[in-house]
């Protein structure tokens, strides 16, 4: 095999794909990225077992043939080569690839491709739904997915799909994140399916800078498919049943309050650097004010207050820094709604018209 292309089309490809590769398996091949260059096409293709990564690399074929290269060195390499045209070869019988620009030579060691798996060619009806409306809910609603692998459908994005709807759930058993937008689709009958969020995540990342308007998707009865940009990404789905989130949600709260969104997104980010392991920060509402402080026995404490409209009961309600936030941030528009029913019960978080709502458990507040 044999091709010429360029450091800055290789280093993005490599970018693309080196998501899916396998940190933690102990399948060296895993560990690597498929090269192919086989019928005036060149691919790098990476996969983990769970998501698969295929990106097109712009080059001219010498040589047709492919081969697995380790994944880490040679992205770096690649970022380290000097700016210009790149070979990269592996002469007949030689397990070595080489890398040429300029005056640098490196030889890596590879692996055979037939070692590395088939990946997966879905078989469907494909429809596609527009790019920037379904990212920015990806967006808005993953960062509330599970990290815990002992509950693995809380990793998941519940996402419903529609002839003008998409509907998007993540809760982690800490918070919930629901999010509706009209959307221009091209499904045939309304779909759902538990998508992996880092996978999700991923797709953002890559469509983020697509020039496609549009993203299309396969899914299968255990996987699902996206295409944007000419990358392909392929993921397992979650098998499980997702919680009935909508009994989730109160129908009533007794205190609601407007607060501007960038104003309270600052406050709870810089109060919240005192509020340390499982010191909540705490959230005072009175007469006119808002009072965010946080306090941590080997650090110190810090308030701030936030002038509101608000002449209700005092309350006082704790939360974990970070998750409220995240929520915060996720409203577009300002201000945001602050919805409570007591300190101990959910608060709600969402903004004054976007179908986009975000529920948070509060801390146990100590005197």
């Amino acid at each position: 095999m044999k091709l010429v292309t360029n450091k800055q089309a290789l280093v993005e490809s490599l970018a693309t794909v080196s998501k899916a590769v396998s940190t933690r398996t102990s399948i060296q091949v895993l560990s690597g990225v498929l090269l192919s260059a086989i019928n005036d096409v060149v691919t790098l293709a990476a996969t983990d077992m769970e998501i698969s990564l295929r990106a097109p690399l712009s080059a001219k074929i010498e040589q047709p043939g492919a081969v697995v290269v380790p994944a880490r060195i040679v992205t770096d390499v690649a970022r380290t080569l000097p700016a210009g045209e790149v070979v990269i070869e592996q002469r007949g019988g030689e397990t070595q690839v080489e890398i040429r620009a300029g005056e640098s030579v490196f030889d890596l060691h590879s692996l055979p491709a037939a070692d590395f798996p088939q990946l997966p060619q879905l078989a469907g009806e494909e429809f596609t739904v527009a790019r920037e409306a379904f990212i920015e809910t990806v967006e808005r609603v993953a960062p509330a997915a599970s990290r815990d692998e002992t509950r693995p459908v809380l990793t998941g994005v519940l996402m419903h799909l529609e002839k003008n709807l998409v509907r998007m759930v993540a809760t982690d058993s800490y918070r919930l994140s629901v999010k509706e937008t009209p959307l221009d689709t091209s499904v045939g009958k309304a779909v759902q399916a538990i998508v992996p969020a880092r996978a999700l995540t991923e797709l953002v990342r890559i469509a983020g800078s697509a020039a496609d308007d549009r993203i299309g998707v396969v899914l299968t009865e255990n996987q699902i498919g996206f295409a944007v940009g000419g990358v392909t990404l392929i993921s397992r789905l979650i098998d499980g049943q997702f919680p009935n989130y909508r009994q989730l949600i109160p129908e009533s709260f007794d205190y609601e309050v407007a607060v501007g969104r960038d104003e309270l997104a600052e406050a709870i980010r810089r109060v919240g650097l005192l509020a340390h392991k499982n010191s909540p920060l705490r959230l005072r509402f009175g007469a006119n004010m808002l009072t965010i402080s946080a306090e941590s026995q080997d650090v110190g404490r810090a308030h701030e207050v936030v002038p509101i409209q608000y002449s209700g009961d005092e309350l006082e309600i704790g939360f974990n820094p970070d998750f409220l936030e995240v929520g915060v941030v996720a409203v577009k528009d300002s201000p945001v709604y602050l919805r409570f029913i007591s300190p101990l019960r959910p608060g709600l978080v969402k903004g004054a018209t976007d179908d986009f709502l975000y529920l948070v458990m509060p801390i146990r507040l100590s005197d």
